[in-house]
């Protein structure tokens, strides 16, 4: 693969472009359309006009959980000068008793988690952190403490915190987020998050409850779009991937000379018997988000691993794609996922759990995707290089347009519709 240098891929991004707020009505979104290095300037319900019954849409149903979890320290731990300090947990991923976001989220006692910790510096160890809470008429107190300092594993217990009262609960770990957390919004949105984006910054199609992020592409879509997507029997179907905080991640200095040597956020895909049949029987595969794209590219690597290395193990490492040799004849998409459908039929398997670090780079060969809807991107994120690779140097061209038109940028802002 070729060495890539960021400074070729980044542009200027004014403070004031980038939306703090979601628009009142989702889909009254702009809507940049690229073909054929053609850009015509949209509304996003009328999207249904330039796909036709050849695509099915693939949307990522994962569900942005409240993962900052805010503690307070009791009067009796405060600090020398007298003043208590809140403690921060932001959930990143699961340890224990499974590393499997969605089942994760199902336990009932206790469970430990990959976090990063806010005023880490105050929480001593040995120390636990409680809150109480009031769910499902129920008192529950919950506690944290530090597994590992090092590896910032933090370990939550909830239990009955009724003192007339013997009953074990069965309260499962989402529900206590739920309660517990306030939703994670990025970075670059500069306010604290209110009650409404606990419901704008979730998809209207979320299920699986386990990201930190959202998939933002499909925060566009209402269901009157989704209607008019059936009218013109354009097929659609819902995998599963959970955004991590690493898609926010800039690619560090000294990894902008040659970009590949970025360390990769590895996120969990979820997908069964049913995607993989659909996928197989696709025209053409348009990707609603980067999370999809990830997904669906990943997987044709997944089948290529188990068809020329013979791997079965669900992992994708980040240049996984850039690792065979260019006289290799590589599989169709379609022998990929058949290979895919008949590993999970031999295993007798409805569901695949894997994780993917998966790179798109400018020279990446795109094996399933065929349109790409998405919004824009930071500068300097491997989110821009993933455009890059898929519609090649009018990336550029379209910033710019975009920005001259007054579009709104990142996860609150303004769509696109990007065609190979």
């Amino acid at each position: 693969m070729e060495k890539i240098n960021l400074e070729d891929y980044t542009y200027h991004l004014p403070t004031e472009r980038i939306a703090q707020n979601p628009l009142a009505r989702r889909d009254s979104s702009k809507l940049l359309v690229y073909k054929k290095g053609t850009i015509s300037h949209h509304h996003f319900t009328e999207i249904t006009d330039f796909l036709s019954e050849e695509y099915t849409l693939y949307f990522n149903n994962t569900k942005v959980i409240p993962a900052r979890l805010l503690f307070e320290k009791k009067a009796t731990q405060k600090g020398q000068n007298g003043k208590g300090a809140t403690i921060e947990i932001f959930l990143l991923h699961p340890v224990l008793p499974t590393a499997d976001v969605s089942e994760a989220m199902l336990s009932t006692e206790k469970c430990t988690w990959k976090c990063v910790v806010g005023n880490l510096k105050r929480w001593k160890d040995g120390l636990v952190l409680e809150r109480e809470l009031e769910i499902n008429n129920q008192t529950i107190l919950i506690q944290a403490k530090i597994a590992d300092r090092n590896e910032l594993l933090i370990e939550l217990e909830w239990k009955n915190n009724n003192p007339n009262s013997t009953e074990e609960i069965q309260i499962p770990f989402v529900d206590i987020v739920e309660k517990l957390g306030v939703m994670p919004l990025p970075p670059y949105i500069k306010r604290e998050a209110k009650q409404k984006d606990s419901s704008t910054y979730q998809t209207i199609y979320s299920k699986a409850a386990g990201a930190v992020a959202a998939p933002t592409a499909g925060l566009h879509f209402t269901e009157s779009v989704l209607q008019s997507l059936a009218n013109k029997n354009i097929k659609t179907n819902e995998l599963t991937l959970h955004v991590g905080a690493g898609t926010f991640q800039p690619v560090k200095k000294e990894n902008a000379g040659d970009v590949a040597t970025h360390t990769m956020h590895c996120e969990q895909i979820v997908v069964t018997k049913e995607n993989i049949k659909s996928i197989i029987d696709s025209e053409k595969v348009a990707s609603v988000g980067t999370t999809s794209m990830r997904t669906l590219e990943s997987l044709y690597w997944y089948g290529t691993k188990i068809l020329l290395k013979n791997e079965t193990t669900f992992f994708i490492e980040k240049l996984e794609p850039y690792s065979y040799d260019s006289e290799i004849k590589l599989p169709s998409k379609k022998e990929s996922f058949e290979a895919i459908l008949k590993y999970m039929n031999d295993s007798s398997q409805e569901k695949l759990t894997g994780e993917t670090e998966i790179f798109i780079l400018p020279s990446y060969t795109f094996r399933v995707c065929n349109a790409l809807i998405t919004n824009f991107h930071m500068p300097e994120t491997t989110l821009i290089l993933l455009v890059a690779a898929f519609i090649g140097k009018d990336w550029e061209k379209i910033y710019q347009t975009a920005l001259d038109n007054n579009y709104r940028f990142l996860s609150y802002g303004d769509s696109s519709l990007l065609f190979l």
